[in-house]
C-alpha cells in the first residue's frame, strides 16, 4: 500500500531533534525531495534575473532543480548547483519565481517560497561595457569556501551586478552594492583561479578583472568565515520553574540565506532550528529548556547549514550556569 504524507507550509521557527520544518510526500521508495529554502532573486540586468537557493538533501540524491516563472518552467540547473540566470526577460517588469528539487528517481518536491524581482529599465542604445573590477584579492575560508573582494567598476550608466567566474564558467553573482563575497561549495585541497566581471542594465559584460589564485584547505576545515558571529548565551528561569538558555547571534557572512542551525550542548547535538518563513538577516535569537536544577554549568555553541548544503564552522563556545545571575 502506498503511503502519502501531505506537506505542511508556513512554518515558524521550529526546534526539533530531527531538524525538520515540514514532512515531505513519501512512498515505498522513500520521501521525495523537500522544498528548497533560502530562495532569493535579484536582477542581473534589464533582461535577466539571478535566482539562488539552498541545496536540498534527498535519499535518492538531487538530479536537478527546476526554476519556475509564475506557473511556467523557466529553466533548470544540475543538482550540484544552487543558482540559475533566467534570461530573455522584459525591462522594468516585476517577476515571481519558485524553485523545486527533482531527485534521481524523477520525483519533484514542492516549491520553495515565492520570491520577487523587478528588472531595471534598459538604457537607450547602451553598448558601453563597465570597466573591469580592480584590486581583486582572495583567500581560502576553510576547505570548501573562498573569500573574494574587489574595487568597484564604473559604467556610463549603472553597474547592476558582479559575477564570479572559474575559467569561462560563472559560479556566483552578487548585486552592485557588494564588492566582496564568500563563495561556498568548493572542494578541499583544490586550486582555483577566479575572476570577477561587472554587468550593466543593458547586459554589457565587463572584461575580467585580474585572476586571483586560491587553494582551499585540505581535510574538513570549515573555516572561521563560515561561523556565526557575535554569539552570546545567557539564562533565565521560566514561569514553569525550569531554567532556559537564551542565545543570540549574527548569521555567517556568506551570500545566500541561512535557514538552518544546529545547537551543540555540552559537546553533544541538542537541537536544530529551521526557519520556514523569512530568516533574520541581522541578529537571530532562540531560547531552549535546560532542565530544572540551578547551579548547572552548560557549554553551548552552534553552526549554520550553508546555502550549498554543507555545515559551516562552529561559533565560539559560551558557558552558562543555571540559576540567579546566569
Amino acid at each position: 500500500m502506498r503511503r502519502v504524507v501531505l506537506w505542511v507550509t508556513g512554518c515558524a521557527l521550529v526546534s526539533a531533534l530531527s531538524g525538520g520544518c515540514a514532512v515531505g510526500a513519501a512512498d515505498d521508495d522513500g520521501p521525495a525531495p523537500g522544498a528548497p529554502t533560502g530562495v532569493t532573486a535579484a536582477a542581473g540586468s534589464a533582461t535577466s534575473v539571478h535566482v539562488m537557493w539552498n541545496a536540498v538533501a534527498a535519499e535518492a540524491g538531487i538530479s536537478a532543480y527546476e526554476v519556475y516563472l509564475g506557473a511556467e518552467k523557466a529553466g533548470e540547473a544540475p543538482g550540484s548547483a544552487h543558482m540559475l540566470d533566467v534570461v530573455r526577460l522584459a525591462p522594468s517588469t516585476a517577476y515571481v519565481f519558485t524553485v523545486r528539487a527533482r531527485d534521481a528517481r524523477g520525483r519533484l518536491g514542492p516549491p520553495g517560497r515565492e520570491v520577487r524581482a523587478t528588472t531595471p529599465a534598459a538604457g537607450a542604445a547602451d553598448r558601453s561595457a563597465p570597466t573591469a573590477p580592480g584590486g581583486v584579492t582572495g583567500r581560502a575560508a576553510g576547505s570548501r569556501a573562498v573569500q573574494l573582494s574587489w574595487s568597484p567598476s564604473t559604467d556610463d550608466r549603472k553597474v547592476v551586478s558582479y559575477e564570479v567566474y572559474r575559467g569561462d564558467a560563472k559560479i556566483h553573482s552578487v548585486g552592485a552594492a557588494q564588492t566582496a563575497t564568500v563563495v561556498t561549495g568548493l572542494r578541499p585541497g583544490t586550486s582555483y583561479a577566479l575572476t570577477v566581471r561587472a554587468r550593466d542594465a543593458a547586459d554589457n559584460l565587463s572584461p575580467a578583472g585580474p585572476a586571483v589564485r586560491i587553494t582551499t584547505a585540505k581535510g574538513d576545515d570549515e573555516g572561521t568565515d563560515t561561523a556565526p558571529v557575535d554569539f552570546r548565551a545567557t539564562g533565565h528561569r521560566g514561569a514553569d520553574g525550569g531554567y532556559y538558555i537564551d542565545l543570540s547571534w549574527t548569521p555567517p557572512r556568506v551570500d545566500g540565506v541561512v535557514t538552518e542551525y544546529r545547537i551543540q550542548l555540552d559537546g553533544q547535538p541538542a537541537t536544530s532550528l529551521v526557519w520556514g518563513g523569512t530568516p533574520p538577516r541581522g541578529t537571530a535569537a532562540y531560547s531552549f529548556y535546560a532542565g530544572g536544577r540551578a547551579g548547572v554549568a552548560h557549554r553551548v555553541r552552534l553552526r549554520a547549514r550553508l546555502p550549498d548544503g554543507s555545515w559551516g564552522a562552529f561559533s565560539a563556545e559560551r558557558t552558562v550556569t543555571t540559576g540567579p545571575g546566569s
